[in-house]
């Protein structure tokens, strides 16, 4: 009897501009060593020209695959950590595994697995949350690769609206530029922005600080 196995990663999470894109992708368990042997890592080292070559080839691999886009809007409203869990359940019920494995975003994996087994409707389904599971099985190393390419899809295509942004994330100096660039001639971030976010907060009051002292 064929086995079903899910991976489950993302790619987003910590930037302050664009969504958090979340993939889970289905392959039979006699395939998982084909990705291996394809070249299937963690996304993070990988070559974006690397993952942009890999991904048709995992998406032809596998039984099945989606996608969900968290907005920043939405993660502002909800709170990241709840979207992703619900994101998680939703892909799970979804694409029916016999076996999910879900890269944990937080150190206490155990207490993750539990909240994800609260939200699914499938009960029966076993789940493996592991910390770097993204490095460890080649199945989630595939949702990490999907998952980023879209993002740095999306990214790509706002850069395109908004000008330079960088990658969005907040140790990118591009990222910063555009965001003081934003407040310093609207007032005001759009929509791109995860207005939430402690980058965002803090270049606030630095701005707002070097004004009062002009």
């Amino acid at each position: 009897m064929r086995q079903l196995v899910l991976g489950i990663d993302e790619a987003g999470r910590g930037p302050v501009i664009g969504p958090m894109v979340i993939c889970g992708i289905v392959v039979e368990e006699k395939d998982i060593s084909e990705l291996k042997r394809m070249g299937v890592k963690d996304s993070k080292l990988l070559s974006s020209a690397r993952r942009e070559k890999l991904m048709p080839l995992i998406e032809k691999k596998a039984k099945k695959w989606e996608l969900i886009k968290l907005t920043p809007s939405q993660i502002d409203k909800y709170g990241i950590t709840f979207l992703q869990l619900k994101g998680i359940a939703r892909l799970i019920d979804s694409l029916s595994p016999d076996v999910a494995i879900i890269d944990s975003p937080t150190y206490w994996s155990s207490s993750y697995e539990r909240k994800i087994r609260s939200l699914i409707g499938n009960k029966t389904v076993k789940l493996v949350v592991e910390n770097f599971a993204d490095k460890k099985y080649s199945v989630v190393s595939a949702a990490s690769i999907i998952a980023k390419v879209e993002r740095d899809r999306e990214i790509k295509a706002l850069s395109s609206v908004y000008g330079e942004i960088g990658s969005g994330y907040p140790s990118d100096r591009k990222t910063v530029r555009f965001l003081e660039k934003c407040l310093q001639e609207e007032g005001c971030f759009p929509d791109i922005v995860r207005k939430r976010w402690k980058t965002v907060k803090k270049l606030i009051l630095k701005i707002n600080k070097d004004k009062m002292s002009e």
